[in-house]
């Protein structure tokens, strides 16, 4: 096993790095601590880790100074006693030099049980240029912050976001060139119904089908199924589609539990709130609460769900083809939980009393932005439903401005001294602020 591991590590010197499209987030390279890169599968985190160490090289960091192993390789089947093979391996191809100015990478990492202990060794021992990849948001977030006693910070990847995905696509962003305009407003309506995971961008719509269509299964089986030990399969799998066909809409994990019922589907309730927090955990669908000040009262709200990708949604449920203001809103959400989310604690949540506003965003326990989405608000009874729902919760909240997300329409409105901003979603994604 020693000698493999040296195969695959020289292997990696003598190679060449892959292209690399250059992400919005950018991982730190001197930090001292153990940096944690996290989320849904195939969503570019080993090529984050590829872009770091290409900043590495070009620092003048010898790429015979950095170590990458993908524990996806079928070959690095290691159980924890092991993982010193590792370093083994690194000392005898680095004899006689000392590894504190060295750098590891290692992607996917959880898939080795006890792996946190090794991380932890190495960092007090040897060196603290440490990066770690996996797809399970509670191991390697909440856990892992305990598990290395505050040596690490976590970094969250998401699907392309519309200015990666132009960057992929080699279109210019630059939206006050009207014929460029015209493209980008093109591409972002493909990329409404597409997604954004790397490996399906620039493919044909059926290619792009089957490669989701594996992604989710290999979620569905590898990560929920394996890693959770979940032996009803027909109640998980009912769960995530009941939850896509309802996207932006409350659900009630009642009405869940009485739907499966009714169908013969023998489960405990209290299961369908551990799917929850399971298909979060994995970085599939995400859940917003309706706004209260009882914590109490929030948990017991009815919740809205909301997926990674609507590429991926939609190769789930073909309803949103041409729902583009669940996609829309969709879309935003992943957005918002990308610039104002937190891995810790819920910040975003849906305001409800008389009418509705979608997402309310907290930075800690203030309210710092009221957000409706509408896909288009020429017609008067739409503009009418989600100005009053804005209005209600930016005077519930005392915010003096707040914004509408649309398709394509811009304009200010002023009512009663407060300022609405209407802005296009693909301004507010190339611009990355509202």
């Amino acid at each position: 096993m020693k000698e493999l591991i040296k195969t695959i590590i020289t292997r990696f010197h003598t190679s060449e790095l892959p292209q690399i499209v250059s992400r919005n987030l950018q991982l730190p390279i001197n930090s001292q601590k153990v940096i944690s890169v996290i989320g849904a599968r195939r969503c570019g985190k080993t090529y984050m880790l590829f872009e770091t160490i290409s900043k590495l090289i070009s620092s003048g960091i010898p790429k015979h100074n950095i170590l990458y192993l993908n524990f996806e390789d079928e070959r690095l089947q290691l159980n924890i006693n092991e993982l010193d093979l590792i370093m083994q391996a690194w000392r005898e191809l680095h004899p006689n030099e000392g590894l504190i100015e060295h750098y590891f990478f290692f992607d996917e990492i959880q898939n080795i049980e006890g792996w946190e202990k090794f991380i932890r060794r190495i960092y007090d021992t040897e060196t603290q240029n440490i990066f770690v990849t996996g797809s399970n948001s509670a191991f390697l977030g909440t856990d892992i912050a305990t598990s290395l006693r505050g040596r690490t910070l976590p970094y969250e990847v998401f699907p392309f976001t519309f200015d990666e995905y132009l960057r992929f696509r080699n279109l210019n962003s630059d939206y006050y060139s009207e014929p460029n305009k015209a493209l980008i407003i093109n591409a972002f309506k493909d990329y409404l119904n597409q997604g954004g995971f790397p490996e399906t961008v620039n493919r044909q719509l059926l290619e792009q089908s089957n490669i989701l269509r594996t992604f989710y299964y290999v979620m569905l089986y590898k990560d929920l199924i394996e890693r959770y030990s979940i032996s009803n399969v027909p109640v998980i799998k009912y769960f995530i589609e009941k939850l896509a066909d309802n996207i932006t809409k409350y659900f009630s994990i009642n009405k869940i539990y009485n739907s499966l019922k009714s169908q013969g589907l023998k489960l405990d309730k209290n299961q369908l709130y551990q799917f929850i927090d399971y298909v979060e955990n994995i970085y599939l669908i995400f859940s917003i609460m309706r706004y209260d000040y009882s914590y109490s009262a929030r948990s017991k709200s009815d919740k809205k769900a909301y997926f990674i990708d609507n590429g991926l949604l939609n190769t789930l449920s073909h309803n949103f083809t041409e729902n583009r203001g669940k996609l829309l809103e969709n879309a935003i959400f992943i957005f918002l939980r990308q610039k104002f989310g937190s891995l810790y604690e819920k910040t975003i949540f849906y305001f409800k009393e008389k009418h509705e506003c979608d997402f309310v965003v907290f930075d800690r326990d203030k309210p710092t932005h009221c957000i409706q989405v509408s896909y288009d608000i020429s017609e008067a009874e739409t503009r009418k439903r989600e100005l009053s729902g804005l209005v209600e919760a930016m005077n519930f909240f005392k915010l003096e401005k707040g914004y509408i997300i649309t398709a394509e329409q811009e304009e200010e409105i002023i009512i009663d001294s407060k300022q609405i901003l209407v802005r296009p979603a693909f301004k507010v994604f190339i611009d990355n602020k509202l």
